[in-house]
């Protein structure tokens, strides 16, 4: 402590002659104005100075993780939520754990973004961070265009400091390039696929795929078709076709769908059988129907399709106007719920509107048969 306080001072005792030289210096040349740009630079870099010679005595006098931590700026809560996702941090190797905490502030990573790194990625801290360090962050600097975009990507996806650089990283991202990917779009998709790099593999079954999905490379659905593609097993593929095959679609029809929505094909088969299966049974209509209204795939079935086309019922059944019949239904399916509940229920008067109301919720309320008793099957990666 007092070495600290014997630095602070000595640099204050520096900053005050520096200060005066300055002064001297601008009186010299302008009597009638000082500036002031000199003295607030001057004062901006000792201070600078002094905080991280603050940090740096901070940390050598550590006595164990969570001061380390609390050195670098977490407070208690955060140093609690270290621990309690990363347990082992209590004890972890010192002057390991300095390291890896100045490496990653040297890529602007804040105190703040630790939890959500650690929250996400627990074992980051038992993994070697520095393993061609320089030449992953120069690769992803050219790839990302400025260093906030490359601390936002890590702190998405911690694992791009730990990623084999060589064999992984460098030939996934040239794969991506070569199937026409620019560079701004696989930042987007590695911010929102964090797991585009591991999972990410191409055969000639995929790229067949990929060119009967009929989207090409201008357009912007393109980038969606080729990683979801890319990342998905072979053998889900295969299932969600035939999935929705059995409701009488070709092959091409399927993929065209799948070209114009790719997002379908991160949906499970489960969900997307259920909701083709209210289309054809409840509410009556083909089921190449969601070949144009791809959304009745999309919605939630609990909570969006099934309450109001209920309603809709209700309403028929009352001879209330409007009635969520024909062309309308569709457009009542896609609306918001604000809007919905504006134009279906709250226009009528306020007793029936509030009859209305309650149902529609109790209708929401509804649930599958024994779904709290569902067993959850996790196969790994979801498609």
């Amino acid at each position: 402590m007092i070495v600290m306080r014997s630095k602070s001072h000595s640099l204050l005792e520096l900053y005050s002659v520096f200060l005066n030289y300055g002064r001297k210096l601008c009186l010299e040349r302008n009597p009638v104005q000082v500036s002031r740009t000199f003295c607030s630079s001057a004062m901006s870099a000792i201070c600078s100075t002094i905080s991280q010679a603050q940090v740096q005595s901070g940390l050598q006098q550590a006595k164990d993780t969570a001061e380390v931590l609390k050195t670098w700026g977490c407070s208690e809560d955060d140093v609690q939520k270290l621990f309690s996702s990363r347990p082992s941090l209590r004890t972890a190797d010192l002057a390991v754990l300095q390291s890896k905490l100045r490496t990653l502030e040297s890529l602007g990573i804040r105190s703040s973004d630790l939890v959500r790194i650690i929250c996400c990625r627990p074992r980051l801290f038992s993994c070697r961070i520095n393993n061609c360090f320089n030449e992953r962050i120069d690769f992803f600097m050219t790839m990302f265009g400025s260093r906030e975009l490359l601390r936002k990507a890590i702190i998405r996806n911690p694992s791009l400091l730990t990623y084999d650089f060589h064999d992984r990283i460098k030939p996934v991202i040239a794969q991506y390039e070569a199937l026409g990917i620019s560079k701004g779009d696989l930042f987007s998709l590695i911010l929102s696929r964090p797991t585009l790099i591991p999972r990410s593999s191409f055969n000639d079954e995929k790229m067949e795929y990929i060119c009967k999905s009929g989207t090409s490379k201008d357009s912007k659905m393109y980038k969606y078709v080729v990683s979801i593609v890319g990342v998905s097993r072979i053998e889900t593929i295969r299932r969600k076709v035939a999935n929705i095959e059995k409701f009488g679609f070709s092959d091409h029809e399927i993929w065209s769908l799948f070209g114009r929505c790719p997002i379908l094909l991160t949906m499970s088969v489960d969900r997307v059988q259920r909701n083709m299966t209210f289309v054809v049974a409840v509410m009556k209509l083909p089921a190449k129907v969601v070949l144009d209204y791809p959304f009745l795939l999309l919605s939630n079935l609990e909570c969006v399709l099934k309450p109001r086309i209920l309603l809709g019922k209700k309403i028929q059944d009352m001879q209330l106007f409007p009635q969520i019949i024909g062309p309308l239904m569709l457009r009542a399916l896609r609306m918001t719920e604000e809007r919905f509940c504006k134009v279906f229920v709250s226009c009528h008067p306020k007793g029936v509107a509030e009859d209305l109301m309650e149902f529609y919720k109790n209708a929401k309320k509804v649930r599958r048969l024994a779904e709290a008793s569902k067993k959850c099957l996790h196969e790994g990666f979801p498609f």
